[in-house]
C-alpha cells in the first residue's frame, strides 16, 4: 500500500475509533438511565413504572397507599439512587486518575489511605462526642480522608524517592496499616464506635438524605473539574516523565493537582458511603479496555461505567436477601474479588 493510501486511510480509522467511543458513551448513559429506574423500581415493596412515576412527579392525595408510595419513592429512593450516581461517578474517576497519576495499573482510590483516615476519623468523634447522624460525622470522615491523602502525598515527595510512583504506594500502604490499626484500637475502646464503624464499614448508599447528598455532591463537582483540565497532561506524564517534562509540563504541579483530585472524589465518596473497594480498580480497566489509553476518553467511561455498576450491585444487593439487603459494598467486592484475580491469573496488568 501506499505512503498516500495510508494517510487517506488513517482519518477514516481515528473517525471510526472516535464514532466507536461516541456510540460508547451514548450505550452507557442509557444503561445508567435503565439502572437509575430499576433503583427506584425494586426493593422490599416492588413498585410498577405507573407507581414510581406517581412517586416522582404526582401532587399529593388523600389515597393513603399513593401517600405511601410517594414516601417510599421521595425519601428512600431518589436519594439511594442520587448518591449511588454521584459515588459511583466518584470512585470511577478517581480509580481511572490514580491508576494514571502512579502508573500503577493496581492502584485504587485507598491507595492514597483516604477510606482508613475516613475510618479512623468517624470512630473518633462518635467515641469523643458521641456523633450518631451520617450529616454529623461526615464531615469528620472527608476531613480524614483529607488529611490522610495529604500526608500520603507529602510522605511520598520528600527523601530520595520524591515523585516515584513507587514511593506514593509503598507510603499509602503505611498510612493505611497506621490508620487501620488506630481505628481497631478506638472502636474496641467504645461501643458505639464499634456498632457504627460495623454499619459504615460495609459500604452502603442507603440511610442518606440529601443533607448529606448536596455538600458530597459539591466537592465531587470540585474534584471533576479538576480532573477534566489536567486530562491532556495527565496523557503526557503517562508517556514518562522525561518526555512529559521536555514537551513543557510541570511535573510536581501536575501530580499535585491530580491527587488534589482524587482526594477529592475519593474523600467525598467515602464519606458519604463508606469505603467501597475494588470498584475504582474494575472500571478504570473495563473502562481502557474499551476506550484505550487516552485518558480523555478513558475518565468519562469509568466514572459512567462506575455509577452504572454501583447502582446495579446496590439494586442486586436488595434482591439476593429478601426481605433483608446487602450493602452495596459487600456486593461490589464479592464482585471485585474474582475480578482482581482473572486479572493477576491472565497477567492483564499494564501500565495504565
Amino acid at each position: 500500500m501506499s505512503t498516500t493510501a495510508v494517510e487517506r486511510l488513517a482519518p477514516r480509522g481515528t473517525t471510526a475509533a472516535h464514532r466507536r467511543r461516541v456510540v460508547g458513551l451514548c450505550a452507557l448513559t442509557v444503561a445508567l438511565v435503565v439502572a437509575g429506574a430499576l433503583s427506584l423500581a425494586v426493593g422490599a415493596r416492588a413498585l410498577s413504572p405507573p407507581e414510581v412515576w406517581h412517586g416522582l412527579f404526582a401532587a399529593p392525595d388523600a389515597d393513603r397507599r399513593l401517600t405511601e408510595i410517594r414516601l417510599i419513592v421521595q425519601t428512600v429512593r431518589v436519594p439511594r439512587t442520587v448518591l449511588a450516581i454521584v459515588a459511583g461517578v466518584a470512585l470511577g474517576v478517581g480509580g481511572a486518575l490514580i491508576q494514571g497519576y502512579t502508573r500503577n495499573p493496581i492502584a485504587d482510590t485507598g491507595l492514597l489511605g483516604v477510606n482508613s483516615g475516613a475510618s479512623f476519623a468517624v470512630v473518633s468523634v462518635i467515641a469523643v462526642f458521641g456523633l450518631s447522624h451520617p450529616f454529623q460525622y461526615v464531615w469528620f470522615a472527608f476531613l480524614g480522608a483529607a488529611v490522610a491523602g495529604v500526608i500520603v502525598f507529602g510522605l511520598a515527595s520528600i527523601g530520595r524517592g520524591a515523585g516515584n510512583p513507587l514511593t506514593l504506594a509503598l507510603a499509602g500502604q503505611g498510612v493505611t496499616v497506621f490508620l487501620a490499626a488506630m481505628t481497631t484500637a478506638v472502636a474496641l475502646s467504645d461501643k458505639e464506635s464499634l456498632n457504627a464503624l460495623r454499619f459504615w464499614n460495609a459500604g452502603s448508599v442507603a440511610g442518606v438524605g440529601f443533607d448529606v447528598i448536596r455538600p458530597v455532591t459539591a466537592f465531587v463537582v470540585v474534584g471533576l473539574l479538576l480532573a477534566l483540565i489536567m486530562l491532556p497532561t495527565l496523557n503526557l506524564l503517562n508517556l514518562g516523565d522525561d518526555v512529559a517534562r521536555g514537551l513543557g509540563v510541570n511535573i510536581v504541579l501536575s501530580r499535585t493537582v491530580g491527587i488534589l483530585a482524587v482526594t477529592l472524589l475519593a474523600g467525598a465518596a467515602t464519606a458519604a458511603c463508606g469505603p467501597i473497594a475494588f470498584l475504582g480498580l474494575m472500571v478504570a480497566h473495563v473502562a481502557r479496555y474499551l476506550t484505550g489509553p487516552d485518558y480523555r476518553w478513558l475518565v468519562p467511561y469509568a466514572g459512567l461505567l462506575g455509577a452504572v455498576v454501583l447502582l446495579v450491585c446496590d439494586v442486586v444487593g436488595r434482591l439476593v436477601v429478601r426481605p433483608g439487603e446487602l450493602d452495596a459494598g459487600v456486593v461490589v467486592a464479592l464482585l471485585g474479588a474474582p475480578f482482581f484475580a482473572v486479572l493477576v491469573w491472565r497477567g492483564k496488568f499494564r501500565n495504565a
